[in-house]
């Protein structure tokens, strides 16, 4: 069973842990040495993120794999960060964030973020999703995403279903 849930205080330790090992693997793609986004290695970021509800946690038959920091701000979502601990990269639950991300918000009409320019996997992902560049500013490559009329709808019907 695969779910993207909440994540609670008491998930923090194990979270940033993958975080750390997520971002710090991208060495092995072009980053420019080890390293992530600001608080990708702090456990007090990772509950602080927690306990204002922008923490979320992947878990794959009840085992956390890995996670998303998402910022909602009226119609607007920001994807702080998505990752998946590396053991589990290129298994469909990168998409499979995406795309619960997507539907857990129908109110939401657009979604965006940035990546790193240097980042080929996740520029080529976020496009693949049907996400599009914006701008670019710096060493970062922005992108967005508008939900339909009718996708929005549709996720909206499909969230009241008991499950």
């Amino acid at each position: 069973m695969i779910e993207l849930v909440k994540a609670g205080t008491s998930d923090a330790l194990v979270i940033n842990a993958i975080s750390k090992r997520s971002f710090d693997s991208d060495v092995e793609i072009g980053a420019p040495s080890k390293g992530g986004p600001p608080g990708y290695m702090s456990i007090q970021f990772h509950t602080k993120m927690a306990r204002l509800n922008h923490l979320y946690k992947l878990l794959v038959d009840g085992h956390i794999i890995g996670g998303a920091i998402l910022f909602i701000d009226g119609e607007k979502l920001n994807i702080g960060r998505i990752f998946i601990s590396p053991e589990h990269l290129r298994k469909g639950y990168g998409i499979y964030i995406m795309q619960e991300i997507e539907g857990m918000f129908p109110t939401v009409k657009e979604f965006y973020l940035d990546t790193p320019i240097w980042n080929i996997r996740t520029n080529s992902f976020y496009q693949k999703l049907g996400y599009t560049e914006y701008k670019r500013e710096g060493e970062f490559v922005y992108y967005t995403k508008t939900k339909r009329p009718a996708e929005r709808l549709k996720k909206r019907d499909s969230s009241m279903r008991v499950h």
